[in-house]
C-alpha cells in the first residue's frame, strides 16, 4: 500500500508541475518574411514572484549548445538581445495568458535551425520546463547550371551534371529530352538520372539532341538547358587536316629523290658504258678494219648525243620548273589583284548604299517640299476666292451706291 501511495503521489506531481509547449513541430517560412514563433506555458503556482523565458538556437551540430536569442526577465519586464539579434528578434509577452512568443525580423538562412523555448519558475521546476521546434527557411532554387563531362564521341560514357547554388529545401534534379526539331523523347536505355547527375553510357548518333534540366522544391523551379553533339573519334578537322598535310609532303620528298636516284643511276650507267667501250678498244687490233672504226666511231656519237640529250633534258626540266614557279607567283600576284578588286567592289557598294540613302533622303524632302507647296496652293485658292467674295461685295455696294446718288 505504501508503495502504490508513493507511485500515486509522483504522478501527481508530474501532472502539477509547470508545462510548456509549441503547437506544431515544423514551421516553415520564405526567406525575407517576418515570423513568430509561439510558446505557451502553464504553472501551477499563483502569482510566481520570478519568471524567466530564455529563446534558444541550437546547433545544427550535434554536441554544441545553442545561442541564447532573447531572454526575458518577468516581472522586472527586461528584454536581454544578444549582439548577434539586435534588431533581429524580439519577444511578444503576456505572461498572465501565458503566452512568450519569439519575433523574428526578414528571416534569413541563419535561421534555417532548431528553436528552443525555456521558463524557468523558482519551486517550479518539475513537468516539462522547455519544448523545441524547427524553423524550416524556403528559398526557391537558383537557376542551374549544366555542363558535359567527357567527350561527346562515339562509344564514350559521358556526364550531364545540373546544380543550382542555393534552395531550401534541397531541390529535386530532373532531365528530360529533345530531339534537334524539339520533339521530347524519352531518354536513352542506359542512361541514369541521379540527383542531378545524368550518366549516358557507350553514346553514338542517336544521343545526340537537346537535354533540358528542372530545379525543383516547394516555392518554384527554374531550369536550364545543353545541347549534345556525338560526333565520330575522326571528326577532328585539325589533325586530318594535318595528317593529310604531312602525307602530301613525305609523298613529294620521296618522289623528288627517287628521280634524283634514277638520274644519277642512268648518268653512272652511261659513264661506266663509255669507259667500258673505251677498254675494250685498247685490247682490239691496233689496226682495224676501216669499217670497225667507222662503227665504233658511230656507237660513241650515239652515246655522246644521249648524254647531250639527256642534259638537254635536265635544262628544260629546270625551265620547267623556273616556268612553274614564275606561273605559281603570277597565280598569287592574279589573287591579290582579284583581292583588291573585291576590296574596291565592297567600297563601290558602301559608297552606293551611302548614295541610296541619301537619295532617299532627298525623296523624302521633296515630298515634303511637295506637301507644303501643295498646302500654300490651297490657302492662295481660297485667298482668291475671298478676295473675289470681296470684289462682289465691292462691286454690289457701288451699285447701291449708284442707286442711292441717283
Amino acid at each position: 500500500m505504501k508503495l502504490f501511495g508513493f507511485i500515486i503521489c509522483a504522478i501527481l506531481s508530474a501532472a502539477m508541475g509547470i508545462k510548456v509547449s509549441i503547437p506544431q513541430e515544423k514551421y516553415e517560412v520564405a526567406r525575407g518574411d517576418d515570423f513568430t514563433l509561439p510558446c505557451k506555458f502553464e504553472t501551477t503556482q499563483q502569482n510566481p514572484p520570478v519568471i524567466i523565458v530564455i529563446w534558444s538556437a541550437l546547433s545544427p551540430q550535434a554536441g554544441q549548445k545553442g545561442k541564447p536569442v532573447a531572454t526575458y526577465y518577468h516581472p522586472s519586464g527586461q528584454l536581454d538581445i544578444p549582439p548577434a539579434y539586435e534588431g533581429k528578434a524580439t519577444m511578444k509577452k503576456d505572461v498572465d495568458g501565458g503566452n512568450v512568443d519569439l519575433f523574428l525580423k526578414k528571416v534569413s538562412m541563419d535561421e534555417n535551425r532548431v528553436f528552443e523555448c525555456e521558463v524557468k519558475i523558482p519551486m517550479d521546476d518539475e513537468g516539462t520546463p522547455s519544448a523545441i521546434t524547427t524553423l524550416v527557411v524556403l528559398v526557391a532554387p537558383s537557376p542551374p547550371v549544366c555542363q558535359v563531362k567527357g567527350t561527346a564521341e562515339y562509344g564514350r560514357d559521358i556526364n550531364l551534371t545540373c546544380f543550382s547554388e542555393e534552395g531550401s529545401p534541397d531541390p529535386k534534379y530532373s532531365w528530360k529530352r529533345h530531339t534537334v526539331q524539339n520533339q521530347p523523347v524519352p531518354l536513352p536505355p542506359r542512361a541514369t538520372d541521379k540527383n542531378g547527375h545524368l550518366s549516358l553510357y557507350n553514346v553514338s548518333m542517336d544521343t545526340s539532341g537537346f537535354y533540358l534540366c528542372t530545379s525543383t522544391n516547394k516555392i518554384r523551379s527554374a531550369s536550364c538547358n545543353v545541347t549534345l553533339s556525338v560526333m565520330p573519334p575522326s571528326m577532328n578537322i585539325g589533325s586530318t587536316a594535318l595528317i593529310i598535310g604531312v602525307c602530301v609532303a613525305a609523298l613529294l620528298v620521296i618522289i623528288i629523290i627517287a628521280v634524283c636516284c634514277y638520274r644519277k643511276r642512268k648518268q653512272k650507267k652511261l659513264a661506266t658504258e663509255y669507259a667500258m667501250g673505251e677498254v675494250e678498244e685498247e685490247y682490239r687490233d691496233k689496226e682495224p678494219m676501216e669499217s670497225e672504226r667507222n662503227d665504233r666511231n658511230n656507237k660513241l656519237d650515239d652515246r655522246m648525243e644521249r648524254i647531250e640529250d639527256m642534259d638537254n633534258y635536265e635544262e628544260r626540266s629546270e625551265r620547267n620548273y623556273d616556268r612553274r614557279s614564275d606561273y605559281a607567283d603570277r597565280r598569287e600576284k592574279n589573287y591579290d589583284r582579284r583581292d583588291d578588286y573585291d576590296d574596291r567592289r565592297e567600297r563601290y557598294d558602301d559608297r552606293r548604299d551611302d548614295y541610296d540613302d541619301r537619295r532617299e533622303r532627298y525623296d523624302d524632302r521633296r515630298d515634303d517640299y511637295d506637301d507644303s507647296r501643295d498646302r500654300y496652293d490651297d490657302r492662295r485658292d481660297r485667298y482668291d476666292d475671298r478676295r473675289d467674295d470681296y470684289d462682289d461685295r465691292r462691286d454690289r455696294y457701288d451699285d447701291r451706291r449708284d442707286r442711292y446718288n441717283d
